[in-house]
């Protein structure tokens, strides 16, 4: 009988710990990413732009899980200026990740000042979007400031109010064929001239002087060299041996004034 209560109670106690494990198991995960977290102060002495900076020893520094607009671009001055404000000739803390240098020699941070993620708040202000290779540290953290962005319709993350943005729906994305489908479910002919598709980085499609009619679709095909003419159902996207992740990746589509119609997340 004892030998029995024993094992009752020990089975308890397994149960119960395992139980607080599961509870707490969020609280552990991130108590031990942070453990694990290579960190390091530096002071900002310049703003190079919305997403890149240089530190007092002369090293540059990339933000990670972000891609703000290039030079030229909607928005690129005013995320410069944000960084500007939250970071230049201030004392930053570095938060790295798996790797700590890109293939350019520059530093892969997070910036952190007075303990505020200053990468999340580009994303969550719209002047910059999440873009995740392989290090996934922040990853949802971004992805959340990006639907805060989305809620508050300011800057990157302003719905687009042409008439045909409630039109053009999202069929398909495929990344093993590099192959995307938009659908016009209206009962007019949309003019997509100069409306933008776009990666989480740097590769873009521009339409010319495309009209989508009413209740048909296009395919878009990504392929390094046009081999076949254009139609009306069916786009090449040339240049790019790929532009679909198979590790992850958004699509964005945006009307002539860079207003957002749709994105989708996979």
């Amino acid at each position: 009988m004892k030998n029995k209560a024993k094992s009752k109670d020990l089975a308890l106690l397994i149960f119960l710990i395992i139980l607080l494990f599961a509870l707490n198991y969020s609280f552990l995960n991130s108590a031990l990413q942070n453990f694990l977290t290579d960190y390091e102060e530096a002071l900002v002495i310049r703003i190079i732009d919305g997403d890149t900076l240089e530190i007092e020893s002369g090293e540059k520094v990339r933000l990670l899980g972000i891609d703000a607009p290039e030079k030229g671009e909607r928005y690129s001055p005013e995320a410069g200026i944000f960084l500007e404000k939250m970071v230049l000739n201030k004392t930053v803390v570095l938060e790295f990740g798996s790797e700590k240098y890109d293939r350019y020699g520059r530093i892969l941070a997070y910036l952190y000042v007075d303990r505020k993620n200053i990468n999340i708040e580009l994303v969550k202000n719209g002047l910059a979007n999440v873009y995740v290779l392989d290090e996934k540290m922040r990853e949802s953290e971004l992805r959340n400031a990006w639907n805060k962005c989305i809620e508050s319709n300011k800057n990157l993350c302003e719905k687009s109010t042409d008439v045909c943005a409630k039109c053009i729906e999202l069929k398909k994305l495929d990344y093993n064929s590099q192959e995307i489908i938009f659908y016009n479910k209206c009962e007019f002919s949309c003019n997509l001239n100069d409306w933008e598709i776009r990666d989480e980085g740097r590769k873009n499609y521009f339409f010319e002087n495309f009209w989508l009619e009413a209740g048909k679709e296009v395919k878009i095909i990504v392929q390094q060299e046009k081999n076949t003419e254009d139609t009306k159902t069916t786009l090449y996207w040339t240049g790019e041996t790929y532009v679909w992740t198979r590790t992850g990746d958004t699509l964005f589509l945006r009307d002539e004034e860079g207003g957002l119609v749709l994105y989708n997340n996979y």
